[in-house]
């Protein structure tokens, strides 16, 4: 069911973006007088077409892009039969060279203004729900494998990062710090001030949801929740609002220590006591052998809330869309710089599929659709022939020089991009799937 929850939501989060890149595209064409003749959401295969006007509008079995197909333009349908002839008044080629620009600069302009539009929204419905910095370091986080490894204790309190006081815990994990150059932490150990330098391949390390859950996290005094039926909990008696205060003899504050003394006692029965209203309890409790005995903890840390009203939103909401745009190009530079490597920092669609998850969320999908719309923007500009901005780096040339390629030269150039590009994705696709655990596992990764 997780795995049909994240297809429908990358499906319907593409074919969103892709649909409003080519209006775009057409809407741009058909305002200059040029023949859109079809318009595609997904490549051939056609599952299904209506043609209105002199327009096709199409749905394509593979749900990966969509296309529009502009009369006397050479683009990735490599249709060259017509530019022999002399052009028409409704082609491409017949128009003068900044029109041409606006119509391919035109998917490229919708999908900034959808992911500006999409974070502005997000802002202003949502707000701003985190957890401080100054909540956390009242009892310090609690450093998991990864935060271990690169020098976090738990305990530690991180005061700094870069040298700068900061507002949020999860500031922590920003691309903006991960994929600095030098960057660093500041933590207060016993009171004294300790740095912690991040490895300029260290956002690698956090590039799954399985090693991101490895790093650190704050550590935080819990009270029970809730309690489901026929379990060990419910079978003592536990209730809503009791709080774990020791557990087979040792003192429990934080309930990372509650979970280490119980997987040290799986399939065993230990002694607990409980604090409910102020009276102390004891019992024994048996610990599940997978782990669990029954209840759900609530986290007693107190978030931080920031209410937007739209005037605010619209500032910070374009702020943010332009920011996945920064960190975009910031991760491009280190994968050129040989600091990141491509196989471990891209993901393709099954790797975009698994970060909308297993379960729908509308604040997530958004969040989602509204970054993907902003790094589309950025990758379509990119000027590599068969994309937007290989068209975008040509009619510029033109407009500069006043000299328009040959026909030729722009034929061959987008045979050479549709290469690289195809090269390109089969790469992406196929390293998402080696990056699925019972692949890795298959070949010992």
């Amino acid at each position: 069911m997780e795995g049909l929850i994240m297809t429908a939501q990358i499906l319907l989060s593409l074919s969103i973006l892709v649909g409003l890149h080519e209006l775009g595209h057409l809407a741009a064409a058909k305002y200059f007088g040029m023949r859109v003749e079809q318009y595609s959401i997904g490549f051939p295969p056609k599952i299904f077409g209506v043609k209105y006007g002199e327009t096709e509008y199409s749905i394509g079995a593979i749900p990966l892009g969509g296309y529009v197909k502009i009369s006397g333009m050479i683009d990735e349908s490599l249709d060259t039969k017509s530019l022999d002839k002399e052009p028409e008044d409704w082609e491409f080629r017949s128009k003068p060279a900044w029109q041409r620009l606006i119509v391919m600069m035109g998917g490229i302009i919708v999908n900034v203004i959808t992911g500006i539009i999409i974070s502005i929204a997000i802002v202003f419905y949502y707000g701003d729900t985190y957890i401080s910095k100054e909540e956390v370091n009242k009892y310090g986080i609690k450093a998991l494998r990864i935060g271990e490894e690169l020098g976090f204790q738990t305990g530690d309190k991180i005061v700094k990062i870069n040298g700068s006081d900061f507002d949020k815990f999860g500031d922590i994990r920003s691309p903006n710090v991960l994929l600095g150059d030098n960057s660093y932490y500041t933590v207060e150990r016993q009171g004294v001030m300790v740095d912690i330098p991040i490895p300029v391949n260290f956002i690698e390390r956090l590039s799954d949801r399985e090693s991101a859950s490895q790093f650190v996290e704050p550590r935080y005094p819990f009270e029970v929740e809730s309690v489901a039926e026929e379990t060990p909990a419910a079978a003592i008696g536990l209730q809503s609002g009791d709080k774990i205060v020791e557990l087979d003899g040792q003192p429990i504050q934080f309930y990372d220590q509650f979970e280490e003394i119980k997987q040290a006692n799986i399939g065993e029965s230990v002694p607990i006591s409980i604090n409910r209203n102020g009276q102390q309890i004891s019992e024994e409790v048996k610990i599940r052998e997978d782990g669990t005995v029954g209840f759900f903890a609530r986290n007693l840390l107190e978030p931080s809330f920031t209410d937007y009203s739209f005037m605010q939103s619209v500032p910070e909401g374009t702020t943010r869309a332009f920011m996945a745009v920064w960190i975009n190009i910031r991760a491009l530079g280190k994968i050129f710089k040989g600091d990141v490597s491509p196989t471990k920092s891209i993901s393709g669609p099954i790797g975009i599929a698994r970060i909308f998850g297993g379960t729908w969320n509308w604040n997530r999908f958004w969040s989602i659709t509204g970054l993907l719309s902003m790094v589309l923007a950025f990758m379509n500009f990119l000027p590599i022939p068969a994309l937007d901005g290989g068209h975008v780096m040509f009619l510029s040339y033109e407009l500069i020089s006043g000299r328009k390629p040959s026909d030729k030269f722009l034929e061959v150039s987008q045979k050479i991009g549709m290469v690289f590009l195809l090269a390109l994705m089969a790469f992406i696709i196929f390293n998402d799937i080696f990056k699925l655990d019972f692949i890795k596992n298959l070949f010992g990764g």
